[in-house]
C-alpha cells in the first residue's frame, strides 16, 4: 500500500523551533511522503521559510509542498521556495515530482490554485482590468495544474492544492468569503486530467471530506480541521495501471475514483 501523510497551513515562524520537528517525528515509520498543502509560513518572510527548513531538514521522507497566499504575502515566494529546495523539499507551482515506493509509483502535480468561486456564484473574466487579471490569475492556476497532471504516468496520482477546487470542504467558513477561499476550474481541470484524490488547506473552518463533480476525492487538510499533526491516506496500487485523459467535453474523468483512499486515518 502507498501511504502519503498530508497537512496544511503550518504557518512556521522563529518562534516554532522544535514543535513542528516533534511532531512529525513519526511520520516516516507512516508514509511514503509527507505532503504540506501551502501557508508553510505566517507572513511569507525568509527567515520563517528558514525556521521550517531546519525543522524539516534531514526528515527521512520525501517531502513535497506547495506555497499558499501566507508565504506570498512579503512579496518573496521564490526565496521562501528556494530556501525550502536547499533541504530537499520539493516545492511545486505547475509541475510534478514522482515517487517510487516499494508498493508502487506515486505522482504528485502542485500548484497553489486561486480564487474565484464555484458553480452559481463565480465571478468571470469581464469588467475592470482588476478583475479580469484575478479570473485569469485562477484560469492559469487550473491550466498549470491539469497539465502537471496529464504528465504523470503513475499508479497513484494526487493534485496538490492550497485553495479548495469544491465548495463542500469549505463547510464551516463564512458562505460570503467562499470566492476568496477557492474556484470550481481546480476541479474541472482534475477531472479532465484524472487523479486518485486532490489535497488542499486554507480553508481553516471547512470540513476535511469533499469530492469532484467527476468523482475524485478531496480533503482539506489544514492542520485546524484534521485536528493532528497530519492526515494519512493508502491506496492500492494497480499493477501496470495507464491512464488517458478524459476528452474535453466530459463530464468527468474515467479516472476520477469514486471510492475513498484504501485506508484513511
Amino acid at each position: 500500500m502507498i501511504r502519503v501523510a498530508a497537512v496544511g497551513d503550518l504557518h512556521v515562524g522563529p518562534d516554532s523551533a522544535g514543535a513542528l520537528r516533534e511532531q512529525l517525528s513519526g511520520v516516516p515509520d507512516k508514509a511514503d511522503v509527507l505532503l504540506i498543502a501551502g501557508d508553510l509560513t505566517k507572513s511569507g518572510e525568509p527567515e520563517e521559510a528558514e525556521a521550517l527548513a531546519r525543522e524539516l531538514m534531514g526528515l527521512s521522507i520525501q517531502v513535497i509542498a506547495v506555497l499558499g497566499n501566507h508565504d506570498h504575502h512579503a512579496d518573496r515566494p521564490e526565496e521562501i521556495a528556494g530556501g525550502l529546495r536547499e533541504v530537499g523539499v520539493a516545492v511545486l507551482e505547475g509541475d510534478a515530482v514522482r515517487i517510487d515506493t516499494p508498493s508502487g509509483s506515486l505522482g504528485v502535480a502542485g500548484v497553489k490554485g486561486f480564487g474565484g468561486g464555484f458553480a452559481g456564484a463565480s465571478g468571470a473574466e469581464f469588467g475592470e482590468p482588476e478583475m479580469k487579471a484575478f479570473i485569469r490569475h485562477t484560469k492559469e492556476r487550473a491550466e498549470a495544474l491539469e497539465g502537471a497532471l496529464a504528465s504523470l504516468e503513475t499508479d497513484v496520482r494526487i493534485a496538490l492544492l492550497h485553495y479548495a477546487p469544491v465548495r463542500e470542504t469549505l463547510q464551516g467558513e463564512p458562505p460570503e468569503i467562499f470566492p476568496f477561499l477557492g474556484s470550481y476550474l481546480l476541479a474541472e481541470a482534475v477531472d479532465r486530467s484524472g487523479a486518485d484524490l486532490v489535497i488542499h488547506g486554507h480553508a481553516h473552518r471547512g470540513t476535511e471530506h469533499g469530492v469532484t463533480p467527476g468523482g475524485v476525492n478531496v480533503r482539506n487538510v489544514a492542520q485546524t480541521v484534521i485536528h493532528q499533526a497530519y492526515a494519512v491516506y493508502g491506496f492500492e496500487a494497480a499493477a501496470g495501471r495507464r491512464r488517458e485523459p478524459a476528452t474535453a467535453g466530459a463530464q468527468g474523468s474515467h479516472d476520477a475514483v469514486a471510492s475513498r483512499p484504501a485506508s484513511e486515518r
